[in-house]
């Protein structure tokens, strides 16, 4: 039976959707074994991506279940291969923070719970439903940081860092952990890095956080992002725009999705969060919540789009957006791209003045912002971004006596930061192939005729040029030609 499904089944490889879609029911339906499902999804008769979620799940199970030794669902590898984005979005981010005067900080990969608690709210839903939280062995309650806020709060009180540097300037990068189901650019554990102004409640400060941000995906490449930008007001006005929530919702409430109904009495304001596009269509209608702020509030706000304008930082009012997290205050922004998908924000953050008295800490304003490196990847990839790893010297040395003093020269030269690999084969045309393959921009080449003549032959890969070296020179000569032509480090 499986063998004929085999045959049958390959013969639609290319086919539709729908037709993909059938033959995954078929495999759910025909209680095949294990085994069987391994060997349809090894030869890609089967696939997990065109399927409904709760049959993808099944297939999925199914297929893992055998395998001992792969990764959790929501995660992933990040291979060599993929690497040099990473590290892009990373030294871009370093290097425009170090500009604006931001110092990192590193916190614990797991922390209190109460940090998350008190900081997002235990009506939360990520704080409910998100959060990977256990008991350690001596009874206390820990969670794994799923976002860095709280964290970088919680640090700023415990070392009072505050009273070391006013105002302070912070960023992180590293991983966090939602349980959330996996989608395009979200993961379980997914990475992340963010910036936090705090101890400045001048519009300023909102104004050039959010140009941080902004510059930052600019000097990535990546220029078709919009801002959206919005106000949910201080204390005073939160209990009257929630009420101006329900209100406006009351009449249409049981049209609403369960879930959806669910915050209505808890937390109203998440219900303008949701990405659901039913939601938005009763939502459209509604009166800007921006009318129940106060004065103080509205100046705060018209304030941070003046300093905007100023910058040419290109934004768009948005009337609903509150942001997810139950800290913000005053101004919060998102920057979205249209090609993320459903899920289109790539950045987000606002104002969050109340923060630091809820964990205990001094009554201290605060603003900053958070975005996943995942989906910024996905974006490099959109642009068509491409990264290309080089080597600095390739060293071809064709006998053994060759490569003893090759190693020698290679060794002194990468602790000059130089970088250098050494072949291993005695083949002179199957060196050169692998020191183009790895894109070498020198290579040296010493067998038994240079060693008696004591010349080496120093070719450059990038100009297609060669010439002689004497042997006792080639440490000398390699670096000055990388200091004189000041060659790209690696």
């Amino acid at each position: 039976m499986l063998t004929n499904a085999y045959y049958y089944f390959k013969s639609l490889l290319g086919s539709s959707v729908a037709e993909q879609a059938a033959v995954n029911r078929w495999v759910v339906s025909s209680n095949l074994t294990r085994g069987a499902i391994i060997f349809l999804y090894k030869h890609k008769i089967i696939e997990f991506k065109n399927t409904p979620y709760i049959l993808e799940n099944s297939i999925a199970n199914w297929y893992y279940a055998d395998m001992a030794f792969t990764i959790p669902r929501g995660t992933q590898d990040i291979l060599p291969e993929d690497i040099s984005k990473w590290h892009l979005i990373e030294e871009t981010a370093r290097n425009l923070f170090s500009a604006y005067n931001f110092s990192e900080i590193r916190t614990p990969i797991f922390e209190n719970t109460d940090v998350f608690a008190r900081g997002m709210g235990e009506k939360s839903e990520l704080f409910n439903k998100e959060m990977y939280t256990f008991q350690d062995k001596g009874g206390r309650s820990l969670t794994l940081r799923p976002e860095g806020t709280a964290a970088v709060t919680r640090a700023n009180i415990m070392h009072t860092l505050h009273k070391k540097m006013h105002p302070l300037k912070l960023y992180y990068i590293g991983p966090f952990f939602r349980y959330e189901r996996p989608q395009a650019g979200r993961f379980r554990q997914f990475h992340q890095i963010g910036a936090e102004y705090i101890g400045e409640s001048s519009p300023y400060a909102d104004a050039e956080v959010i140009a941080l941000a902004y510059h930052l995906f600019e000097s990535l490449g990546i220029t078709d992002l919009k801002v959206q930008i919005n106000s949910v007001g201080c204390n005073v006005a939160r209990p009257v725009i929630e009420e101006m929530v329900k209100q406006f919702l009351s009449n249409n409430l049981t049209h609403l999705p369960t879930h959806i109904q669910e915050k209505f009495n808890d937390n109203p304001l998440r219900i303008l969060d949701s990405k659901d596009p039913d939601v938005h269509a009763y939502i459209a209608g509604m009166p800007d919540i921006k009318d129940a702020l106060t004065q103080e509030s509205k100046d705060h706000f018209f304030s941070v789009l003046q300093h905007l304008d100023e910058m040419n930082i290109p934004y768009q009012v948005s009337n609903v957006l509150v942001r997810g997290l139950e800290y913000y205050t005053e101004t919060v922004f998102e920057i979205i791209s249209d090609h993320l998908g459903a899920q289109s924000t790539v950045c987000g953050g606002g104002r969050y003045n109340n923060l630091t008295k809820e964990l205990g800490g001094p009554d201290m304003p605060a603003f900053g912002f958070g975005f996943g490196i995942e989906r910024t990847v996905m974006l490099l990839d959109h642009i068509n971004k491409t990264l290309s790893k080089s080597i600095d010297i390739y060293f071809i040395p064709l006998d053994t006596l060759s490569r003893d003093m090759l190693f020698y020269v290679m060794n002194r030269l990468r602790g000059n930061n130089i970088s250098a690999e050494i072949g291993y084969s005695d083949q002179l045309k199957g060196q050169l192939k692998k020191a183009n393959k790895l894109n070498a921009k020198r290579v040296v080449i010493v067998g038994e005729e240079e060693r008696q003549s004591k010349q080496a032959q120093y070719k450059d890969m990038v100009n297609r040029s060669q010439t002689i070296v004497p042997i006792d020179q080639l440490i000398d000569v390699i670096l000055n030609d990388f200091a004189v032509n000041e060659l790209p480090s690696h």
